[in-house]
């Protein structure tokens, strides 16, 4: 998101806070919804963020406010926007909804990239990792299993790490005795206790951990050595995930950009994906 955007000056706001599980949804939604924040009631809100409304009280204290009357008075300021009306979207049923809600995601993720620093950073991390970490379980282990089967393409070791329980501490030591350098983690609602944990080990190993979750806030950045945000959308019974998908090929194709063999690499499968017949043209 562009750096002067109503989004980006609210997540100015939030970033470097000790905030609890409840805030940094409140504070989500707040990003999410950047042009009708600084209108919304506090009740209003609370049904957004799906909390309590003493919950909204309590996350603007702990921003330093004397209560959210004072911080809507200061949003308004810092990051005017415009209360957006029914109209056109209560026009669309709830399947468009969702679709139109993931569009947005999408763009916002656009914005994002205008700064290609953190991307081409990770690429650079992830090409020397040898092998390669990629971790994602429950809700994200189809993203890490989608990441590491395009990476393994081009990457001379890659392991995903989908599974917890007690060996994954133990697969993260094989990797780092083999020379791993950096790990990769996708990190989406509802988060794993067991994923902040192997984060938290990792590093503690030497790892570079690099994550991309659903949120700057989520439980994951406190253990993130660079974290890239890609919104879920959650207008259906369960999140969808386009972006934090699209922003895992984004890295992967970062990541080739340091891979001098990469296309080779593509050249060498495709030819032995024709010898054996392996797809139908």
């Amino acid at each position: 998101m562009s750096g002067n955007s109503p989004a980006a000056r609210l997540q100015q706001l939030f970033e470097g806070r000790r905030l609890t599980p409840t805030q940094r949804r409140i504070a989500h939604s707040m990003v999410r919804r950047a042009g009708d924040a600084p209108f919304l009631s506090s009740v209003e809100l609370a049904e957004l963020a799906g909390v309590s409304q003493p919950s909204v009280t309590r996350f603007a204290v702990a921003l330093g406010f004397d209560g959210y009357p004072a911080l809507r008075k200061h949003l308004r300021e810092v990051a005017p926007g415009g209360p957006v009306t029914g109209g056109e979207e209560d026009a669309h049923n709830e399947y468009q909804q969702a679709v139109l809600g993931e569009i947005e995601n999408l763009r916002h993720l656009a914005g994002l990239l205008a700064d290609p620093g953190p991307v081409e950073r990770a690429g650079r991390l992830l090409a020397a990792s040898r092998p390669l970490l990629v971790l994602g379980l429950r809700a994200a282990s189809s993203q890490a299993r989608g990441f590491g089967y395009f990476a393994a393409k081009v990457h001379p070791d890659v392991r995903v790490l989908d599974e917890g329980g007690s060996m994954l501490h133990d697969r993260i030591d094989a990797a780092r005795r083999a020379g791993a350098g950096a790990l990769i983690c996708f990190a989406l609602p509802r988060h794993p206790r067991e994923v902040v944990d192997a984060l938290a080990y990792a590093r503690a190993q030497g790892l570079t951990v690099i994550s991309v979750a659903d949120s700057a806030f989520a439980p994951v950045a406190a253990h993130s050595d660079l974290l890239i945000p890609a919104a879920v959308g959650t207008g259906l019974a369960f999140d969808t995930a386009c972006a934090p998908m699209l922003l895992g090929r984004v890295l992967l194709e970062a990541m080739c950009d340091h891979l001098p063999d990469a296309q080779a690499r593509l050249e060498e499968f495709d030819a032995r994906a024709a010898a054996r017949g392996l797809f139908v043209e």
